[in-house]
């Protein structure tokens, strides 16, 4: 385990702090599944270019299952003095001790500059796959919650301020298209990961007759890179991946937002289930939010990652330079923390119990019916701007007055305007200011019942 991948070139040994500092199998080594992926379809390329014979092949071969199988059985089996300098390194050490020196020709038209940006593209695609999953479950219980509430109303917001009434499903479906275009980004995104950048060699590609395309589909790879310099240079797939994930953060960070007011007592709209809750360790009467809170901080946590790749990359010559390692414990934690918050949602979407009667109170004040009333007076012949200007000046003698607009006699609303008749109070009405946001995309109760069945639709 001792022997460098490298030393022939040296003449002294490294010093001992620099060779710590050097090392990355503490966090690489969760690419071993994936870089003894690479290394078997490697094998199967070198077999056919005839580098290695058909027995030393399946020599390698065997010899490789055998240390993905330890690796997955033994849960000590990366602990060994951990004197690799990486995952690469590891493997390689670990194939020799199993086959002896035949496992030194593995390497033969590689260099660990395509190895690891192979390993890293198999490692993400298949993080994407898992966040799509997690997607998936939030989406599943963001409808569960809809769904089970779809006849409640609650105040909609804009500048934090009350805005106009919607149901409460319309607010989850508003979230569900955020995660939705998540997913979506997420699968643009693995078309460009899914491409092999392995035999691109160093930088300028492999001598050896090695079949390409062939050993990318072994690894199910849509394609190659067109570059050998690109291919071992590039980044951009990690930087994708990880602003996807910003993004879902983002989102996962608003959603907790309107959680965390929803749930003070100012609103007091949702409560928080025990299981998702916590208490202060002074102040027995609280019960806090933490479990959304940590979703709200640790947004900040993947947009720094997103940060961190893109100040590493942003000054480097082309090839292959050594701040390139920097690349996986952000994309790792990247990956980790966005996982992570996608559960922890999901759970919290399924214990939220609701306050219908302080949602719906809260919905029939606050003179959140002023458009519709704007709106009406447009049908009865004025102009949007002189409407919007006589529901003004009516919203403001309410307002002195101590009433919502739809306590306000007929009498004293047409003093405003005169074409106000009896009707009014109908147009002022929770159901009909619903009612009247009836083209797609609309809070209408019926588009509400189109959309959610649309959303299900699209989940199943």
């Amino acid at each position: 385990m001792n022997k460098k991948l490298w030393g022939g070139r040296f003449k002294a040994e490294a010093d001992s702090a620099f060779v710590e500092f050097n090392r990355s199998l503490a966090f690489d080594r969760r690419l071993i599944t994936a870089d003894v992926q690479a290394s078997l379809a490697h094998c199967q390329g070198l077999v056919g270019a005839l580098v290695l014979t058909r027995e030393e092949g399946e020599k390698i071969e065997s010899g490789l299952k055998a240390i993905l199988t330890s690796s997955h059985t033994d849960p000590h089996y990366m602990e060994d003095p951990l004197v690799a300098e990486d995952i690469h390194s590891f493997v390689e050490a670990r194939l020799v001790d199993l086959i002896g020196e035949l496992g030194r020709k593995l390497h033969t038209g590689r260099s660990r500059n395509d190895q690891v940006a192979t390993d890293l593209r198999i490692w993400i695609r298949e993080a994407i796959d898992d966040l799509i999953n997690g997607l998936a479950i939030a989406h599943r219980s963001l409808l569960a919650f809809a769904e089970s509430n779809s006849e409640v109303v609650l105040p909609g917001y804009t500048h934090l301020q009350r805005a106009q009434p919607v149901l409460l499903a319309h607010w989850c479906l508003a979230y569900f298209e955020m995660l939705l275009r998540d997913r979506e980004r997420l699968g643009d995104a693995r078309r460009r990961v899914n491409v092999m950048p392995l035999g691109s060699a160093a930088l300028a590609g492999t001598s050896w007759s090695i079949d390409r395309e062939l050993v990318a589909r072994e690894l199910g790879f849509d394609g190659v890179t067109a570059n050998s310099i690109d291919g071992v240079a590039d980044r951009d797939f990690c930087v994708e991946f990880v602003s996807a994930c910003a993004l879902i953060m983002t989102h996962l960070s608003r959603l907790a937002e309107d959680i965390i007011l929803y749930t003070t007592t100012e609103f007091g709209f949702f409560e928080l289930s025990d299981t998702v809750a916590t208490g202060s360790s002074l102040m027995p009467q609280k019960k806090n939010p933490d479990s959304m809170e940590l979703v709200r901080g640790k947004a900040g946590r993947v947009f720094g990652d997103l940060q961190t790749l893109l100040a590493m990359l942003k000054g480097l010559p082309l090839a292959y330079n050594k701040d390139m390692q920097e690349d996986k414990e952000a994309v790792f934690d990247a990956f980790d923390t966005t996982k992570a918050c996608l559960d922890v949602t999901a759970t919290v979407l399924g214990n939220i119990t609701i306050n219908r009667e302080r949602m719906h109170e809260a919905a029939l004040k606050g003179y959140m019916n002023a458009t519709e009333l704007a709106d009406y007076l447009v049908r009865m012949g004025m102009s949007f701007r002189d409407a919007h200007e006589a529901v003004g000046r009516i919203v403001l003698h309410a307002i002195d007055r101590g009433v919502e607009l739809q306590g306000l006699p007929l009498q004293e609303l047409q003093k405003f305007a005169s074409v106000i008749d009896e009707r009014v109070f109908e147009v002022l009405t929770l159901e009909q200011t619903l009612a009247t946001k009836s083209q797609t995309g609309g809070t209408s109760r019926a588009q509400v019942s189109n959309a959610l069945a649309r959303a299900r639709e699209l989940i199943s």
